[in-house]
């Protein structure tokens, strides 16, 4: 995983996403509620606090010992007791399940799109627009393509769209996403009136 992403807009917290794979998944784990550098800050501010990011220490760790870590101000979340649950609990899969290494969730065996698809939503905390959002972030931007990895993601796989953090490579495109989430928010609220 050796490319540059532009989630969070802070050099050290994205050289961090781009170079851990954990901190990926985490960082996408807490898109949800937050503005979207918020949620990929969030990896850095754990490291900032323990040093590194091991997915059996963390996954060993008291429970509530780690819901301390992530409510310290700045908090890792909106809601860090909820999230720091979600954390701790996909570390605990990541080691029971691929014996400690995130990235052999898109790795092992040579998967294709859809198992890597099937993979990403047994995580706790992974539904499935979010295994689909974080499948297009690995395929788009972090050079990771198994066979139908677009069709497995589904329109966040399309090239050329601004649906998610997938798309967001800087300034310009974080804003253009922006747009996107509001006018499908706008028209789903439309629907309904």
């Amino acid at each position: 995983m050796a490319t540059t992403l532009h989630l969070v807009g802070d050099p050290d917290a994205d050289a961090l996403l781009a170079s851990d794979p954990l901190a990926l998944l985490i960082g996408m784990l807490l898109d949800q509620q937050v503005p979207m550098e918020s949620a990929f800050a969030g990896p850095k501010k754990l490291v900032d606090r323990l040093g590194e990011l091991d997915v059996r220490a963390i996954a060993a760790m008291d429970p509530d010992a780690f819901v301390d870590v992530c409510s310290t101000p700045p908090a890792v979340h909106r809601f860090p007791k909820s999230m720091g649950k979600r954390i701790q609990d996909m570390c605990v899969a990541i080691v029971e399940r691929w014996d400690g290494s995130a990235e052999a969730i898109w790795t092992e065996d040579d998967p294709d799109g859809k198992e890597v698809l099937k993979r990403l939503k047994a995580l706790p905390g992974y539904g499935d627009q979010k295994a689909r959002i974080f499948l297009a972030l690995l395929g788009k931007q972090m050079g990771v393509d198994p066979d139908g990895w677009r069709d497995a993601a589904g329109a966040y796989g399309d090239e050329g769209s601004r649906r998610s953090i997938a798309d967001v490579v800087d300034e310009t495109s974080l804003h253009e996403v922006r747009d996107f989430k509001k006018a499908a928010k706008k028209a789903a609220k439309d629907a309904k009136a």
